[in-house]
C-alpha cells in the first residue's frame, strides 16, 4: 500500500485540482516581468516547479527576450541558470545586458540523446533555478520526465520545441506559441486556468535588471 498523503498538502502543492468549485489559487512567486502575460495566467506568473514549453518557428525570434527578466532576477538573486544544448553559443554581452549574471549562467554543451538526460538532471538536482532546454525529437513521455523533474527539483523548466509540435499532447503546464509574423504570443494550455481567448502582443524589448 502506498504512503498515506494528507488532502491538503496535494491542493496546496498544486499536484490535484479540486473541481466543482473555484479553489483559491496563491500567485506564481515567479512573474513573467510582462505585465500582459502576467495578466493573462492564472497564477499571474510562471507556473512554479514545472515545465513550460514554447514552441516557436524558427530559433532567435525574441523566446530569449521573453525569459530574460525572469533569468535576470534569478540570477541575481543567487540563482543558476543553466542552458542545456543551446542551438548557438549564447552572445553574452546581450545576456549582461538584460540582467542576468554570467558567473551563475552555465551551459552545458551535448546533443541527441544525452541532453534530455542532461536536462532531466540538471532540473531534478534541486541546484538551478531555471533550465532551459532544446529537446529536439522530444516525445510524450521525455516531456513527462522533464516536468516530473522540475516538480522534484523545484525548478523552473523551459523546453524549446518546434511549432509544429503544438498539434501534440504534452504533459507541460504551460504552452505558448511564438508567432514572428504578426509578433505574438499564442497561450496554448494553462494550467490552473483556460486560455486566453486572443493572442498577446509579444512583449516589448528587454530593460536591464537592477
Amino acid at each position: 500500500m502506498g504512503a498515506v498523503v494528507a488532502l491538503d498538502s496535494l491542493l496546496a502543492s498544486r499536484r490535484v485540482w479540486r473541481g466543482g468549485q473555484p479553489a483559491e489559487r496563491a500567485p506564481s512567486r515567479q512573474p513573467t516581468g510582462h505585465a500582459g502575460l502576467d495578466a493573462a495566467l492564472p497564477d499571474g506568473g510562471w507556473p512554479e516547479h514545472a515545465l513550460t514549453e514554447l514552441l516557436l518557428p524558427a530559433d532567435g525570434i525574441g523566446e530569449l527576450r521573453l525569459l530574460w527578466p525572469t533569468l535576470g532576477r534569478l540570477s541575481q538573486a543567487g540563482g543558476r541558470v543553466v542552458l542545456v544544448a543551446p542551438p548557438y553559443l549564447p552572445f553574452a554581452p546581450a545576456w549582461v545586458g538584460a540582467g542576468v549574471r554570467l558567473d551563475r549562467l552555465q551551459v552545458v554543451r551535448t546533443e541527441g540523446r544525452d541532453a534530455l538526460w542532461a536536462a532531466e538532471q540538471c532540473l531534478r538536482s534541486a541546484a538551478c533555478s531555471a533550465v532551459l532546454c532544446w529537446p529536439h525529437g522530444a516525445d510524450d513521455r521525455a516531456l513527462r520526465r522533464l516536468q516530473v523533474a522540475a516538480e522534484t527539483g523545484q525548478c523552473l523548466g523551459f523546453a524549446m520545441r518546434p511549432l509544429r509540435a503544438a498539434g501534440n499532447p504534452s504533459p507541460a503546464a504551460l504552452r505558448i506559441a511564438l508567432d514572428a509574423d504578426p509578433a505574438q504570443l499564442r497561450v496554448l494550455k494553462c494550467r490552473g486556468g483556460n486560455p486566453p481567448t486572443r493572442p498577446l502582443p509579444f512583449p516589448a524589448a528587454v530593460q536591464q535588471v537592477q
